[in-house]
């Protein structure tokens, strides 16, 4: 196996069974797990359907919106039982473009975390407005300024760890639950001196369904790095003195 795909979905009827089969048409042998939160659009039904057609594909059904965090630490444990060495997160719905998989996965040889970056040379975003931009740009700005973290895109959700990130880290205590989430993992796996590493994408506004984003999620978002900004100071964490990659141990 080359590597598991967790995808959380709600209402995704419109794009998962396509979205699936892009994935299981690249030329790597990937396992797909798909989290479902009682979707009420028929989401569930679909992917017992592929379950059932493609040997490979994973269906974890919960019952109800239990969070974007929680999904991902659901599908990360069922990755780790399968044996996944590389288990990779992305949307539900074509933002992420499965062709970026091979780079994140090949990138992973060099480093523990790699993140699919809309805002490096050569990555960029279709089809946002003004305001989403600046939202998007601003909150990267900030968790970057006040965590001190290494990355251009800590809020992406495109990415590929190792195993031994996820085995390392307690994953039930995560704080976190909806996109912050993604902050958080960043704040933790540089904090314990995990070698991240960025390639860019173009990331492409969904065409079918509705934004999962909400007022609320950007507030929890505020909170979370506030938290964590808290934290990194009671630690006495000084971004100078957490390991990068000129600092790490090389990997193999």
């Amino acid at each position: 196996m080359d590597g598991v795909v967790i995808i959380p979905t709600y209402n995704e009827r419109d794009n998962i069974a396509a979205l699936v089969r892009r994935i299981l048409a690249l030329p790597l042998n990937l396992h797909v797990i798909v989290i479902d939160d009682n979707s009420p659009d028929g989401t569930g039904h679909i992917i017992e359907q592929l379950a059932t057609e493609y040997e490979g594909v994973y269906a974890i059904h919960r019952g109800s919106k239990l969070g974007l965090g929680s999904a991902y630490i659901a599908g990360f444990k069922l990755g780790l039982d399968l044996g996944a060495e590389r288990l990779l997160t992305m949307d539900a719905d074509f933002s992420h473009n499965p062709a970026y998989i091979p780079d994140l996965i090949n990138l992973a040889a060099h480093y523990h975390i790699t993140i699919g970056s809309r805002y490096m040379v050569g990555g960029g975003v279709e089809n946002w407005g003004l305001h989403r931009r600046l939202l998007s740009l601003g909150a990267n700005a900030i968790a970057r300024h006040l965590l001190g973290l290494n990355v251009s895109d800590c809020t992406a959700g495109f990415r590929c760890y190792r195993r031994e990130v996820l085995l390392t880290i307690d994953l039930d205590q995560i704080f976190s639950n909806g996109y912050s989430f993604l902050i958080e993992m960043i704040f933790e796996c540089q904090r314990k001196g995990f070698l991240i590493g960025e390639t860019p994408i173009i990331f492409v506004d969904r065409e079918q369904g509705a934004s999962k984003i909400s007022g609320r999620e950007i507030f929890k978002a505020i909170n979370t790095v506030l938290r964590l900004a808290t934290i990194k100071v009671k630690l006495n964490l000084d971004p100078d003195a957490i390991a990068f990659p000129d600092e790490a141990d090389p990997l193999v």
